[in-house]
């Protein structure tokens, strides 16, 4: 563990921002970054395909943590240096359907890992609907059989929000239940984390009332995000820099039709985050 304090980067995903332009658009990428960069957070989550993203995130000053999907291992070299030609922020991957048998994505997964490795990049494997880490069991058997294989954990995004659902949790169990003592030695050990707010319900919520105050859903899952912002202080904070991705969504149902406005959610969430982790690293 490093002496220095380690550092955040906030960064967000184009998804948090279609509700305001289209990206693949250079006017709309540019509506996107200017948004990003007066809400003073540091990075944006993209396609390489979007209209001089390298050249525009140079101009205002934000950095680069890629995305891609993926379902066999010969797509792993090109798509990690297509992000990587961008910017050498942490990556996530969506790995495979929620079919793939356990052995086939264990194998997948080492094999994702050992392409980041060789080109030096920091590729995270998901756990999310409709991927091969689609249950909790199933995301732990993979980080169980990589870690029995190679003697190294993978990289993995935690997007609680699906867990959470798929337990059917409440608020005075998340942190109890999505926090054992498997999950948070590799949480601890990743570079990246999507905290899009949840609970048992709904793997979306609103952050606000829409007024300026938190909404009570929220204020149910700030004890989990900060528990999560301590776990990872307390860890061997990998690179001594974590990026968060505060994260609402504006499509596949995500966005119920009763919510406050998208990005002003996501800023509010952002800033709280902010707040946390200043509040966490003041204690060290």
């Amino acid at each position: 563990m490093s002496n220095k304090l380690p550092t955040l980067k906030i960064h967000l995903n184009y998804w948090s921002l279609l509700d305001e332009s289209d990206p693949t658009t250079e006017s709309g990428l540019r509506t996107h970054l200017e948004k990003i960069k007066g809400a003073g957070f540091d990075g944006y989550c993209g396609c390489p395909e979007f209209p001089n993203i390298k050249a525009l995130l140079k101009e205002y000053g934000l950095r680069y943590g890629g995305a891609f999907d993926a379902t066999t291992a010969e797509e792993f070299t090109t798509k990690i240096a297509a992000n990587l030609d961008i910017d050498d922020g942490p990556m996530n991957c969506q790995l495979a359907d929620h079919d793939t048998s356990t052995e086939k994505a264990i194998e997948l997964t080492i094999a994702l890992m050992a392409e980041a490795k060789k080109q030096g990049a920091k590729v995270h494997l998901e756990v999310h609907r409709d991927t091969c880490t689609e249950t909790p069991e199933k995301a732990q058997a993979i980080v169980d059989g990589v870690k029995e294989a190679t003697g190294e954990f993978p990289r993995i995004n935690y997007d609680f929000s699906h867990p959470a659902i798929v337990k059917h949790l409440l608020p005075s169990n998340y942190i109890e239940r999505l926090f054992d003592d498997k999950i948070i030695p590799v949480f601890q050990q990743s570079n990246l984390w999507h905290i899009r707010p949840f609970n048992g319900h709904h793997c979306q919520i609103p952050i606000t009332d829409g007024a300026g105050n938190f909404s009570p859903e929220y204020e149910d899952c700030r004890p989990f995000i900060r528990q999560a912002i301590k776990h990872w202080l307390a860890g061997p904070r990998p690179d001594n820099e974590l990026w968060i991705m505060p994260e609402q969504g504006c499509t596949v149902g995500y966005k119920l039709s009763c919510f406050p406005n998208i990005w002003n959610d996501t800023v509010a969430l952002g800033n709280d985050i902010k707040q946390m982790w200043a509040e966490e690293l003041a204690k060290i």
